[in-house]
């Protein structure tokens, strides 16, 4: 798997590139999980409240900062020729946020946004009831599998 990673520049890369790797595995855990090509290609940026806010507005139609929005592509990347499933994007700020409210690390709420984000990327939904129980059982799963303690993980 081809992970290409960012992060913004208005944010702290020092802080955040230390949880690069657990990111990486989490995605990675997905594909597996899922049965998707271990060849797929995606993007993930880390970004500031702002940005993600613009995004929600202009795609989604919500004025607000949000934790994650996937964008699913697929394409097939024209150098590699791997399939390119699409990009993820998560508010850092937000996230961090996020698990201090709920009183768990920040690493393992990144590793939650980013599975949740790649199952976006594989069509996975959570609009309806039947969907949610779907992608929840999965989440539950994945991040189980990754060692993610339970007050993690959406029920």
């Amino acid at each position: 798997m081809m992970i290409n990673f960012q992060i913004s520049e208005s944010l702290p890369a020092d802080e955040i590139v230390c949880y690069k790797q657990r990111l990486v595995s989490a995605a990675q855990a997905v594909l597996h999980f899922t049965g998707s090509s271990p060849h797929s290609e995606i993007s993930l940026v880390i970004v500031d409240d702002e940005t993600i806010r613009g995004l929600n507005k202009q795609y989604l139609g919500n004025d607000t900062p949000t934790d994650v929005l996937s964008f699913p592509a697929e394409e097939v990347e024209p150098e590699s020729g791997n399939p390119y499933l699409g990009d993820i994007l998560i508010a850092f700020s937000y996230a961090k946020a996020q698990a201090d409210a709920a009183g768990h690390a920040v690493e393992d709420e990144l590793q939650l946004l980013v599975v949740h984000g790649v199952l976006h990327l594989l069509g996975y939904d959570h609009a309806e009831k039947a969907d949610r129980i779907r992608m929840w059982q999965a989440q539950a799963k994945i991040l189980n599998a990754l060692g993610c303690p339970d007050d993690v993980i959406p029920h």
